[in-house]
């Protein structure tokens, strides 16, 4: 049985009530008593339906004012690979500072891992005001097991109130662990975040699908925590001289506390370029028409030495790999010029791109919605206009060559 909830066998007349509204099979009775299994999820249902009280759920109350007002500061987590940060930091961390500005609070990058301190510099030169160095020569590789351990220890010290991961796959990993640890909320995969008139974190998401953006709050409990999507938040200018402060933070960690070894990486090799990091991303959509039309794509993406993507669409029906699907469910771009053809608009696809600083959208439907986020907005026949242009650039770049 799950450690929060308690039958009280005293109460539990037998009823079998709580073993016919349980929608995961948990309730049973055994010798005419409630029992809960280890596949219990917490929902609720056995709680409300008994008449006798016997099964309670003991949830996590709101903390008091006075211990919200103890939590002060903006953290990002940092994220790093063979002494690189992951570009995500640096864009939460340009975000972080304009919360941490509206709070007039500090800003502060938490960094883990093992002779990771010739990372501090750019953390400061990027917005933090203070760095948390957390180094053990366990955290040499990342194991959510360390890392998880050394954050939990973080936060419960310093109580910030703010807490903003990259929503990468390490991020998507470790943020779920560390918010059940504190037992508080999480918001994951945030597009745009802010802080209201009361001082609280708005987390904003997409929700329904797509189909409408909401806004999360955690007014009861400390810290505030939220992944980021990558690509979604521009980073901000560098400032070379700009230090932080450097707060070495010790961890208590044995090897019993990691479950899991890294046994070998491997980079992946593609003469490509990946749609998440390139200055130029030409996608197409449904209007494609086909497989073999989208040599047409391809084309222009070569002559402005850009990435090839595509909406779901023409994803789901194995005209590009998922690697290659710009929107919701795909990748997050933000690249210099972002070209769709094709593609009608619908949110789900708007959400992965319209961060790109220039939007040029051709489709021969005039009320299509990418005509809304475009810069400049084409209506004609794709297979007519993007030839013309792609030689044009042709001649163009042989003339400059």
């Amino acid at each position: 049985m799950p450690e929060l909830i308690k039958v009280d066998k005293e109460k539990c007349t037998g009823c079998s009530m709580c073993v016919q509204v349980c929608p995961f099979n948990a309730a049973k009775l055994v010798n005419k008593k409630a029992e809960i299994g280890d596949n219990c999820t917490l929902c609720g249902a056995c709680e409300k339906a008994c008449s006798v009280q016997a099964i309670t759920i003991e949830r996590r109350k709101a903390t008091s004012p006075e211990e919200l007002a103890k939590h002060k500061g903006v953290w990002v987590i940092v994220e790093h690979s063979d002494g690189e940060l992951r570009r995500v930091v640096l864009e939460l961390l340009t975000e972080g500072r304009k919360l941490a500005d509206k709070l007039n609070e500090e800003l502060a990058a938490v960094l883990v891992g093992n002779k990771v301190s010739g990372l501090t510099k750019t953390l400061a030169e990027h917005g933090a005001d203070k760095v948390y160095l957390v180094e053990h020569e366990l955290l040499d590789k990342y194991t959510s097991d360390g890392y998880v351990h050394a954050l939990v220890g973080a936060i419960s010290k310093y109580q910030p109130s703010i807490v903003l991961i990259g929503a990468t796959p390490k991020g998507r990993e470790l943020a779920p662990r560390v918010a059940a640890r504190l037992q508080v909320g999480l918001t994951a995969d945030c597009t745009g975040l802010d802080i209201d008139e009361k001082g609280q974190l708005l987390q904003i998401r997409p929700a329904f699908g797509g189909n409408i953006m909401a806004t999360i709050l955690s007014p009861y409990t400390r810290p505030q925590m939220a992944t980021v999507r990558p690509n979604v938040m521009k980073v901000g200018e560098r400032d070379q001289f700009r230090t932080a402060n450097i707060e070495k933070v010790g961890v208590n960690i044995s090897p019993r506390t990691i479950r899991t070894k890294t046994l070998q990486s491997v980079k992946e090799i593609s003469g490509a370029v990946k749609i998440e990091e390139a200055n130029v991303v030409v996608s197409a959509g449904r209007g494609i028409g086909s497989r073999d039309n989208l040599k047409v794509t391809e084309e222009l993406a070569m002559v402005l030495n850009g990435a090839v993507g595509g909406s779901r669409a023409i994803v789901d029906v194995g005209y590009l790999p998922h690697h290659q699907q710009v929107g919701q469910s795909g990748k997050t771009v933000s690249p210099r010029l972002y070209i769709a053809m094709g593609i009608s608009g619908a949110i789900q696809h708007l959400i992965g791109m319209q961060s790109s600083d220039f939007i040029i959208a051709i489709n021969s439907d005039p009320e299509a919605p990418i005509f809304k986020v475009a810069d400049i907005g084409i209506v004609g026949d794709l297979f007519k206009i993007v030839p013309v242009l792609t030689e044009e650039l042709r001649a163009i770049k042989k003339k400059e060559a």
